[in-house]
């Protein structure tokens, strides 16, 4: 399991994941990496809830909410009350958003593109496979987690 555990921690470095924000080479704006996944989450689900996406990233109400505020504020995000529900904010994309989130989708798929443009058609299709089997494993560890009152990591 070591070998597997320093495969991760390597390709987190080396892809950079790790790095605390955007820059202007990204997106020019300061967005941090949690910001930036906010609003990637946000257009994938369309106009969902703040509860919905702090729990799809794992992160708690409170602190997703700070981030919210701070997007919000920045023009990129829009919170709502919702129609059915009251007490539910939806979160929508700003034009700026979209355009904020356009830039970082072409920087990373040219990040995306160098790393697997060394590749065959076949080794991408099997990176691309394992990532989708490696994501069913992790989210299913997660809620077999959840369920015994546990973390599949050491600290939140």
């Amino acid at each position: 399991m070591e070998s597997i555990r320093e495969q991760l921690q390597i390709f987190t470095r080396r892809f950079g994941l790790l790095n605390e924000s955007c820059c202007d080479a990204c997106c020019g704006e300061q967005v941090s990496m949690t910001q930036s996944h906010i609003l990637f989450e946000v257009r994938r689900s369309g106009s969902p809830s703040m509860q919905q996406v702090a729990e799809e990233l794992g992160i708690d109400v409170t602190t997703f909410s700070r981030q919210a505020k701070a997007l919000e504020a920045k023009g990129l995000l829009s919170r709502s009350v919702s129609a059915d529900d009251r007490r539910v904010t939806r979160l929508g994309l700003t034009a700026a958003g979209m355009r904020v989130l356009e830039k970082i989708d072409r920087y990373m798929a040219g990040r995306l593109e160098k790393v697997f443009g060394g590749m065959t058609l076949f080794e991408r299709d099997s990176v691309v496979r394992s990532l989708g089997l490696l994501n069913d494993a992790v989210a299913k560890a997660g809620e077999d987690a959840v369920h015994s009152g546990g973390s599949i990591a050491c600290c939140k």
